[in-house]
């Protein structure tokens, strides 16, 4: 399964070796149990602005930043792109309902992966396209010794984010590593296609809507089920490179 999806990546981007240094991680619905929130939120803010917007809608842009969801709402609906007002104003109102909230915990086993990965001094990032600032520093309390302020790309730190690669591209040039050199662990379509885009061996935890078939046609060069399937091969996994 491994060895399998790691030739097919390195043909299809005709890459000579991979040899992992370092792991670009998601947010949302990877590293935390956000996404119900996020839809939740998003939804309610867009019939406030009496905006269809469904679930799914809010899984397809899982990832974005918040401009590009209300642009492209904006666009199918409405047939133009939003004011910055109008930006503003929904964006505000979903960062309002979405911080009253029940609180967000983390992925089952995601810090027992990342804890993992740390004692194999692999470096590990987060890319996401938040710009959710209570968010972002939660990341700090539920995963405590691991992140810090350099190895965060945020939404604050991009013009356009995923399905844009700039964000992963963003993040090989902070760490210095080639994209051979790296994995994404993404779980959302825009994301997958960020990733490959950048050229970037891109593993999935399906913990959206989606089937697998699905992610795989965004990109994605593994699916696995959860984080928990992830940790519990990831030893097998790095058999396969090394």
């Amino acid at each position: 399964m491994f060895k399998e999806a790691i030739q097919n990546y390195l043909q299809r981007h005709d890459y000579k070796s991979f040899y992992p240094k370092a792991v670009f991680f998601d947010m949302d619905g990877v590293l935390i149990d956000s996404m119900k929130n996020h839809s939740r939120a998003w939804m309610q803010a867009m019939k406030e602005s009496n905006l269809p917007f469904t679930e799914e809608d809010a899984y397809m842009h899982e990832g974005c930043i918040g401009a590009t969801t209300i642009n492209d709402t904006f666009m199918k609906h409405l047939n133009r792109e939003a004011t910055e007002e109008e930006q503003k104003q929904i964006y505000s109102a979903k960062s309002r309902i979405f911080e009253s909230l029940e609180p967000i915990e983390k992925m089952p086993f995601a810090y027992e992966l990342l804890k993992k990965l740390k004692s194999e001094e692999m470096k590990i990032y987060v890319v996401t396209g938040s710009g959710q600032p209570k968010l972002i520093d939660s990341l700090n309390t539920l995963f405590p010794e691991i992140f810090t302020k350099e190895t965060m790309i945020t939404g604050f730190d991009v013009k356009e984010g995923k399905p844009s690669p700039e964000p992963y591209l963003l993040a090989l040039k902070r760490s210095g590593f080639q994209p051979w050199e790296t994995i994404v662990v993404e779980n959302a379509p825009m994301g997958i296609l960020s990733a490959s885009k950048a050229g970037l061996f891109t593993l999935v935890v399906n913990t959206g809507p989606f089937d697998d078939d699905f992610l795989y046609s965004y990109g994605a060069d593994l699916v696995l089920d959860s984080m928990e399937h992830l940790y519990n091969e990831w030893d097998n996994f790095r058999k396969s490179w090394i």
